[in-house]
């Protein structure tokens, strides 16, 4: 799961897009906003359906639990063996057909026969997920201008978060009441009308001048940045091993009916939001120390929610501060990425969605064990909040590098030309 992502004021990329023409930036950011909203519902909706799809498939709820660690997976892998693959591919272009993927990959799980189908299906669909946000950033940022890019990459973010206000409990309830697949089916079939969306209102944006597999490949080698990613992929896995199996945890143990689910997660959504817009007042300030903050907060809630969710009132409070938290921790961990991401700016906003979709395989997948293991679904928290701090302590042991600001009035100037040469 990812919070809006921010690339902060002090990463230089050696490349530039060059800008676009867009005579509707306003329209543009609005498409790239509807294809977040379309990539945020079909990552969270499986945490709402999961009953519904065991029931359906004749599987236990771990095991549908491997749905998710599937779609995981994809994003993963998907986001920097895509980017380094399309490297010179036009901008524009590559969001389209990466929507068009998604759709069709929506449509196939729709129709799955069985569980290993699905799993396979999930896979194929996270595959776009992280290259869809990072080069929608770069197109954001060519049709507004290098000086608003973190108003355009918030704009297309927002759609990821509003998505789990809206999408995620829209498909609860379509789950409910009318099966998962048609839920599946009106995922495929939103992502089709973004991709209609994205041709219409997109300009053209070549890619970034001197762009090259090698290059981005190039961008791999930095110590500090898988430092970061491992930190990140452990220690986030501890709000998703919570909220993969949120839907039977509150209808089995905390005795909330299933009618309820829909707007609890909406509220679960409602308190991501407030994170993602404390985190970025807090993360302008001070990331390291937001990351910190974020792990210890994010633990705490865990913790709690272990603590009380056996009584309804508290146990959703509990769950809306894991939103919060979690988001604090979420756009303080992309914000430390993007800081320590060399010159590849593609391919270091979308490993930031990797890092984050590797959290989700491994909240899902430790979550599966611990149910089959018969300990219950509350001990989910504390194998979250173990998680969380041993993220933490891979932060706080190995993650510490100093990062070379850069002055803000370089950042205006062309990023392919040498720096000795600017201003």
């Amino acid at each position: 799961m990812t919070g809006p992502e921010t690339q902060p004021a002090t990463t230089r990329p050696t490349t530039a897009t060059p800008p676009a023409a867009a005579a509707r930036p306003g329209l543009a950011l609005l498409a790239l906003a509807l294809g977040g909203f379309t990539i945020g519902t079909t990552e969270f909706a499986t945490m709402g359906l999961l009953t519904d799809i065991a029931t359906d498939l004749d599987a236990s709820i771990p095991a549908a639990g491997h749905t998710i660690t599937a779609y995981a997976l994809g994003v993963v892998l998907g986001a920097p063996l895509i980017t380094v693959l399309a490297a010179k591919v036009e901008r524009k272009r590559l969001v389209v057909w990466l929507m068009v993927a998604y759709a069709i990959g929506n449509l196939l799980s729709a129709a799955a026969p069985n569980l290993e189908t699905l799993m396979l299906g999930r896979f194929l669909t996270g595959l776009p997920h992280g290259v869809f946000f990072g080069t929608g950033a770069i197109v954001g940022t060519a049709v507004v201008g290098h000086a608003r890019r973190g108003h355009a990459v918030a704009m297309m973010m927002a759609g990821l978060t509003v998505a789990n206000i809206v999408g995620v409990p829209l498909s609860s309830w379509v789950g409910q009441n009318l099966g998962w697949r048609v839920a599946f089916v009106g995922i495929g079939v939103l992502g089709l009308v973004t991709v209609v969306g994205l041709l219409a209102l997109l300009p053209r944006t070549p890619a970034a001048t001197g762009a090259s597999a090698r290059k981005e490949l190039g961008a791999l080698r930095n110590g500090p940045l898988w430092i970061a990613f491992a930190g990140c992929a452990i220690g986030f896995g501890g709000m998703f091993a919570v909220y993969s199996y949120v839907k039977p945890t509150l209808t089995e143990v905390t005795g909330l009916s299933v009618a309820s689910v829909p707007a609890i997660l909406a509220l679960f959504g409602i308190g991501m939001t407030l994170g993602v817009l404390v985190g970025g007042r807090l993360v302008d300030r001070d990331v390291l120390k937001t990351v910190y903050l974020g792990y210890v907060s994010t633990a705490v809630a865990l913790v709690a929610f272990g603590l009380v969710g056996h009584s309804p009132v508290p146990a959703v409070i509990a769950l809306f501060a894991i939103g919060v938290t979690s988001q604090i921790l979420g756009i303080a961990l992309q914000a430390r990425l993007m800081d320590l991401s060399p010159a590849a700016p593609s391919l270091g906003a979308a490993l930031c969605h990797s890092s984050l979709n590797a959290a989700n395989a491994n909240g899902a997948f430790l979550g599966g064990l611990v149910i089959a293991a018969g300990w219950g679904y509350l001990s989910l928290a504390w194998a979250g909040a173990v998680l969380t701090v041993l993220g933490l302590a891979v932060i706080m042991l190995f993650g510490r590098q100093k990062i070379t600001r850069v002055p803000p009035e370089l950042l205006a100037q062309p990023a392919d030309q040498p720096a000795d040469q600017q201003g």
